[in-house]
C-alpha cells in the first residue's frame, strides 16, 4: 500500500555575516506585525512571547542600518508598531528566494521523500522518536 506523501518542506536562513540573519521565525513575525498593527498582538498570533518578539525586532533594527519595525510608545489607546518600507522589502526578498528554492527543492528531495517513516512521530525504520517529538519532550521537560 502506497502511503500519500507531501512535497519536502524547505526552511532556510540567510546569513549575512556572524551576527545578522534572517530566518522563517523573523520573516513571520514580521508579517504578523504587518497584519495586526502591534507587536504585542503580533507576538501573541505567533505565540510567542511579547519579551521575544521585542527582542527579535530590536535584533533586525540594530543589525541592519535601517530598521524594519518602527513603533509608537503606548498612550490610552495603546502603541502600534508598523513595518518599514525596508521591512517590507525584506519580507518581499525572503519570500521570493523562498518560491525559488521550492521547486529546486521538490527535484532534488522528492524522491528521498518517499522514504519519510510513515508511523507518526517515531522512525519505522529505528523505532527510535523523531526529532520533533523529542524537541517537544525536552520543552516539556520531559523525555520519550
Amino acid at each position: 500500500m502506497q502511503v500519500a506523501q507531501s512535497s519536502p518542506e524547505i526552511r532556510f536562513r540567510v546569513d549575512f555575516d556572524n551576527r545578522c540573519s534572517v530566518g522563517i521565525g523573523k520573516v513571520r513575525l514580521l508579517e504578523a506585525i504587518e497584519h495586526t498593527g502591534s507587536l504585542s498582538q503580533g507576538a501573541r498570533l505567533m505565540g510567542m512571547s511579547y519579551r521575544r518578539a521585542w527582542l527579535l525586532i530590536d535584533s533586525m533594527n540594530v543589525e541592519f542600518d535601517t530598521p524594519v519595525v518602527s513603533a509608537t510608545v503606548g498612550g490610552s489607546g495603546g502603541g502600534s508598531a508598523k513595518l518599514t518600507s525596508f521591512g517590507q522589502e525584506l519580507i518581499e526578498a525572503y519570500r521570493k528566494l523562498e518560491m525559488r528554492l521550492a521547486p529546486i527543492t521538490a527535484d532534488c528531495m522528492g524522491r528521498i521523500a518517499v522514504h519519510v517513516a510513515g508511523r507518526r512521530g517515531r522512525s519505522a525504520a529505528s523505532g527510535m522518536p523523531s526529532r520533533k517529538s523529542i524537541a517537544k519532550s525536552l520543552k516539556r521537560g520531559t523525555c520519550g
